[in-house]
């Protein structure tokens, strides 16, 4: 719907117009070029029905770069200051903050970016998603957000106050407490949950480049804001037009910032021979990149605009066979200087600080505050009418860009398949197989995504990898399609974000243990995230997913030690339980059993760490869904002898098998046990906040598993020993009593019995530790040649033959 305007527009009109943007405003000027571009997209949006007169767009442009100015100016305040003077009077040293922070460079560069995201919106009466990878320059957002009136509730009651600027500045870096240890305002370093509009926090420079592809749906579009440092970096940022297809990708706007520096350095970009180079290699890859005055919000105006129109093209060519893969990806790359429009612009010290001094100290630096201040400054009530005419979301009859579609995913509940129940011996990675190819096939309408950096069919999932097939431009077989929904690159950063940035559908991601590691970072973003959210009450909703750490370290010998790591599982479970699942389960029912509530929550990624080589069916169907619901069973136990039974724990596939075998040998010999199988550890560990109790088992559920009387205990663990025994100290409350086994860091080019071995974690390394907490000889159990094995004295062979 196009803006109201005054009576009929003339060529006078429009000229003068025309005339008033031109001049520019403060720090905010435009160039010929930009003119000439300026005055075509007047034309366009009104040919398009857009807008009523090509003076409506130039006021609305005037209007931006008034909106422009008074975010430079804000930022700025953000850095430096505790009091706002909305007059624009200079200010004295106690209005200066006593420990000036803040990025300053980068958030003035991405206040005229995110200022003319907002300003097409208006232009074009439609709602874009955005989002930002430098999230350390959310002051730009909050700045522009604050002055809009685009907020959410806690900011908006906080900042749009009377001295609402003056709080947002002292708010900043104030590194204020509640009484829980959480922050007081509503306000971070970057991007977080009470960003309007957020959705990546951008911690993690170069995340957003390899996911913002995998985001949008068709009929949407996303603006992705860029850092030029993360661009010419992170590998795999330039495979986007090998993963676009019209059929199930929106439109994507990527724009550079080439303000060419990092914290300490100039980038490769910010020479112009190393842009020239940066500008040739996207072309080779498959992008259409053009630059223009990154100063400019104009210039940010028409660049996105005509990206998205050409690009839109594109797509419908594509969508009716005119137009061959890989589709040409427009590339915005936005010139400007690190800084731009304060003092201190294109120095090292823009990043942080620009100013040589603090103002509340040193009068110099407060004299160049005060200069430089003064020229971004706008009157209230020119910024007031500015702010008006490109705010009409009612009028237009669309929603704020606080609740762009990326920002409010929320798919419909999928339907779970039903499938048999395993019998016989099966490698727990054919349950998944199974059941990710039945969830996409009953749910047509969940976009799937699958994340693959390894080999499928070894881990497998051969019935996914014939379904889903792997995404090419050129298939040359029948396991790859145009079409195909596996994303496939040795680059786990990039196959994870693919599934992260799908939150409007089904994932599943699949790799070797050790290889997991790399993708670490990014998942650690999104669990984050998605904590903030869950503590402001505004929860994500999008489908949880697992992330399968197959191939694993007690399956991985022959490989070497390289290929031999429980990092990855260890480091999520340290991670908050209600966002972040682990787990084990040992068998292919325990795996089925547990896929649908993998898939039923929201806002949780699940690492399953999962065996792909055979394993005997130790539960039925009964037993399965338990561990599902609990995340722990009582697997055996023998306690007719009247004494106190051994507690037995085992966590992992081949750490079950082994602590079964000691326990026939515990039973052969009248001792009493009971075995206990921990398929979710985190249920079990003392919850570190309210949130995390409400994922973790009850006092009087603990105790029926792990009763207080049975003192004496072993636990078997597929991670680092003093990993499982930190997270679940409460389960070995008398270390003189108590043993934990499991990885300690020793491989090389072995089988699973040999790892086992190697690793003091076989039944005969368990039964040697369940006579050391008993105070009994292992001789009990263990003959003089198990006990010399054992005890590294003899031949391994003796433990090791049959093990596993």
């Amino acid at each position: 719907m196009s803006s109201p305007t005054s009576p009929a527009s003339s060529p006078e009109a429009a000229a003068s117009a025309f005339r008033h943007w031109q001049q520019g405003y403060g720090a905010v000027q435009h160039t010929e070029e930009t003119a000439s571009q300026v005055q075509a997209l007047a034309e366009k949006l009104v040919e398009a029905g857009h807008q009523p007169d090509t003076d409506t767009v130039y006021r609305k442009l005037a209007a931006l770069d008034r909106l422009t100015s008074a975010g430079l100016w804000l930022v700025v305040h953000m850095t430096y200051c505790k009091r706002v003077d909305i007059a624009g009077a200079p200010l004295a040293p106690q209005d200066f903050k006593t420990s000036p922070e803040g990025h300053t460079g980068g958030a003035l560069n991405m206040v005229p970016a995110y200022a003319a995201y907002l300003a097409l919106n208006n232009l074009t009466g439609h709602t874009r998603s955005w989002l930002m990878g430098q999230g350390h320059c959310v002051a730009a957002i909050d700045a522009v957000n604050v002055l809009t009136g685009n907020l959410h509730p806690e900011q908006r009651t906080r900042y749009q106050a009377p001295e609402g600027l003056s709080r947002l500045a002292s708010d900043f870096y104030s590194y204020q407490q509640k009484p829980d240890g959480s922050m007081a305002a509503p306000l971070g370093s970057h991007v977080n949950s009470h960003t309007a509009g957020g959705i990546i926090e951008g911690g993690y420079l170069g995340f957003a480049e390899l996911q913002y592809v995998h985001m949008p749906l068709p009929g949407e579009s996303l603006v992705a804001f860029l850092s030029d440092g993360a661009a010419e970096e992170q590998k795999g940022s330039d495979w986007v037009p090998r993963w676009w297809r019209a059929g199930d990708c929106g439109l994507v706007l990527p724009v550079m910032i080439a303000n060419g520096r990092r914290i300490e350095q100039r980038t490769e970009l910010g020479t112009p021979a190393g842009l020239e180079r940066f500008q040739e290699h996207m072309e080779s890859r498959g992008f259409a990149p053009f630059r223009f005055d990154g100063r400019d919000p104009a210039a940010f105006v028409c660049a996105l605009y005509d990206m998205e129109v050409a690009f839109e093209a594109r797509a419908e060519a594509a969508r009716n066979g005119d137009l061959d893969y890989p589709v040409t990806i427009p590339y915005g790359i936005a010139e400007t200087i690190k800084g731009y429009g304060f003092y201190g612009a294109g120095q090292n010290s823009a990043h942080n600080l620009p100013l040589p001094g603090n103002p509340r100290l040193d009068a110099k630096a407060r004299d160049l505050f005060n200069e430089h201040a003064a020229r971004l400054w706008v009157e209230p009530g020119e910024l007031g009418l500015a702010v008006t005419m490109l705010n009409e979301h009612e009028l237009q009859g669309r929603a704020l860009e606080r609740d762009h579609p990326l920002g409010q995913r929320n798919p419909a509940d999928p339907t779970m398949p039903v499938l048999p129940w395993g019998q016989n011996q099966a490698s727990p990675m054919t349950a998944i197989d199974e059941f990710f190819r039945a969830l996409i096939s009953d749910n047509p309408s969940l976009r799937p995504r699958v994340g693959n950096p390894d080999e499928l069919a070894s881990n497998r999932l051969r019935g996914v990898l014939k379904d889903l097939k792997h995404r090419s431009n050129q298939p040359e077989n029948e396991d790859e399609a145009l079409d195909g929904q596996i994303i496939t690159a040795l680059n786990e950063e990039a196959v994870v974000s693919a599934c992260l940035a799908n939150k409007s559908g089904l994932n599943l991601v699949a790799s070797y243990e050790a290889f997991c590691v790399r993708m670490l970072g990014a998942i650690r973003q999104d669990l984050i995230f998605a904590r903030h959210q869950k503590e402001v009450g505004r929860p994500s909703r999008w489908l949880g997913f697992p992330v399968v750490a197959t191939s694993h370290t007690w399956e991985n010998g022959k490989n070497e030690q390289s290929h031999q790591d429980t990092t990855f599982c260890e480091a999520l479970l340290g991670e908050m339980g209600d966002v972040s699942r682990v787990l084990f389960p040992a068998d292919y029912n325990s795996t089925l059993a547990v896929l649908p509530s993998v898939y039923q929550e929201r806002g949780r990624i699940s690492c399953m760490v999962v065996p792909k080589r055979e394993r005997p069916c130790v539960f039925n169907a009964s037993e399965a869904q338990t561990l599902a619901r609990h995340g722990a069973l009582v697997v055996d136990e023998d306690t007719s002898a009247g004494e106190e039974p051994l507690l037995l724990i085992a966590n992992g596939a081949y750490q079950l098998s082994e602590a079964i075998r000691a326990c026939e040998r515990l039973r052969d010999t009248g001792a009493p046990f009971r075995l206990v199988y921990i398929q979710e550890p985190g249920r079990f560990r003392q919850p570190r906040d309210l949130m995390e109790a409400d994922t973790c088992m009850s006092e009087f559920e603990r105790e029926r598993l792990f009763p207080h009387r049975m003192h004496r205990r072993v636990a078997l663990t597929h991670m680092r020993p003093e990993v499982f025994r930190g997270h679940l100290h409460t389960l070995f409350p008398q270390p003189v009593h108590s043993r934990v086994l499991g990885y300690i860091n020793r491989g090389g080019t072995l089988n699973e019995a040999g790892m086992l071995f190697a690793n003091h974690c076989s039944w005969g390394h368990a039964l040697a530790a369940c006579a050391a907490v008993l105070d009994k000889p292992p001789g009990e159990w263990l003959s003089s040649a198990e006990l010399a094995a054992v005890e590294g004295r003899g031949d391994p062979s003796v433990i090791t033959r049959g093990l596993g």
